[in-house]
């Protein structure tokens, strides 16, 4: 039996088959359930809920409440102590959520264990509130677990270089590639004269690139490291010239400490440093010096020998591992982190199907809390899926950048700047969202 209000809303869908009834209420195409559409919503992100919610007319109320019921997240610990692990996991699941445990931690075979916890956000932020009571280290574990899921949703915090201020999440940062080299891997040669070197900077700057990125040393497979005094020759004159002629921001692509503060001296802004503060010299006391910023990238072995079998057990979490170290280690030098940056190190000790990996799941990333540089252009791994020399991997850096930006990239490094800073421009406008002719020229 049905109430008069229900036989009245009856009588309605009988009266008006296929019509709006009211906003956002459809009536089905026949009565018994046929016409009913369905569709998996993209929601990833607190942002993405609200919006949903919204453009259904659900209240501000219930938006509130559904939101962080509807965001999932899947996170990682490693090396937690079992009795923490096994509080974890009971405290989990009594949130409604998931956890696992190896089976040698299940069974007490282990003192420390790795663990994979599921849920919402509502039923982490529950899960992290009763951690915070508990003992066994668990208050530092609830707050870890809190800054990784803040981090993932969030951007790093603003950083100023130059006198210019790099706002992340606005827009992705095109650094362009000024190698001053005669043997690199793609251009190697073609800007050694001062003058070609600032011509080519020129053009970046013009094409879009929001800094230039100064190499004197290759590090491709295989190459032969140089002297102090050989990198020196070829990079000072350049960061020399273009500093008198241009208000660049420059980055000095080096591993040595001395090459790094003689061009700070004469005016760079950034230390591009692939051994992430591991090379010659003391390189974070003259980050710390100058208060630059500093890219600390991961890399297995040496440009000489670095792609001699590279292997890991699971190669996005050692670069993970890898790179919070290092943010670490340059903090307690004196290193502000808000001036580190992070790259996964593309192309450096990682055969393609670590390359790939690290792509495809490049948003781990971000639970460092950290700007991301990705560096993708022209480099072997698009050589081998495409079969393309050097010379024609333009199409394959650009599904590359693209796809890095999607994920979570806040810069990315290129040799082709007018092609890639086309591709950032038209990914952020997806990714970011688009204000209109406005947005075409934001800082």
């Amino acid at each position: 039996m049905f109430s008069d209000a229900e036989n009245r809303v009856l009588t309605l869908l009988g009266a008006f088959p296929g019509t709006i009834l009211s906003e956002g209420i459809i009536r089905m195409e026949d009565r018994d359930g046929g016409g009913v559409g369905a569709r998996v919503v993209a929601l990833d992100s607190e942002g993405a809920v609200r919006a949903e919610l919204a453009a259904m007319g659900v209240s501000r109320a219930g938006v509130d409440i559904m939101t962080p019921k509807s965001v999932f997240r899947a996170v990682r610990l490693y090396g937690v102590p079992l009795r923490a692990a096994l509080v974890i996991k009971q405290e989990m699941l009594a949130k409604g959520g998931e956890a696992a445990l190896p089976y040698a931690a299940a069974g007490l075979g282990e003192e420390r264990c790795d663990m994979l916890l599921a849920g919402t956000l509502r039923q982490f932020g529950r899960l992290t509130e009763t951690l915070k009571l508990q003992p066994f280290g668990l208050p530092a574990i609830a707050r870890e677990i809190d800054a990784a899921l803040a981090a993932f949703d969030g951007t790093p915090e603003p950083m100023c270089i130059g006198g210019r201020t790099f706002r992340f999440g606005e827009r992705t940062y095109v650094m362009g590639i000024l190698n001053v080299t005669p043997d690199s891997f793609s251009d190697g040669g073609q800007h050694l004269s001062c003058d070609d070197a600032l011509r080519h900077a020129e053009a970046m700057l013009e094409a879009g690139a929001d800094i230039i990125d100064i190499g004197g040393e290759s590090t491709r497979p295989g190459a032969a490291p140089l002297t102090e005094e050989e990198e020196c020759a070829r990079v000072l004159p350049v960061v020399r010239l273009l500093a008198a002629r241009s208000d660049a921001i420059m980055s000095i692509d080096t591993y040595r400490a001395n090459v790094a503060r003689a061009c700070m001296d004469l005016g760079a802004h950034i230390i591009n440093d692939i051994t992430a503060l591991r090379g010659e010299g003391d390189m974070a006391s003259v980050a710390a010096q100058y208060g630059a910023p500093v890219v600390l990238m991961h890399m297995l072995g040496r440009p000489a020998d670095m792609q001699a079998n590279p292997t890991y057990d699971e190669v996005v979490h050692e670069v993970c591992g890898f790179l919070r170290q290092r943010v670490a280690y340059a903090r307690e030098r004196g290193i502000s982190v808000c001036n580190t940056i992070v790259d996964p190190g593309i192309g450096f000790g990682k055969t393609p199907q670590h390359n790939l990996e690290i792509m495809r799941r490049l948003r781990e990333l971000k639970s460092l809390r950290r700007p991301i540089l990705v560096g993708t252009s022209r480099k072997s791994t698009i050589g081998r899926v495409l079969g393309r020399p050097v010379g024609d991997r333009v199409w394959g850096t650009a599904a590359t950048v693209a796809l890095a930006i999607a994920s979570g990239a806040d810069m990315v490094r290129v040799h082709d700047v007018a092609e890639m800073a086309t591709v950032a421009r038209m990914t952020d406008a997806v990714t970011r969202g688009w204000r209109g002719e406005e947005d075409g020229n934001a800082g």
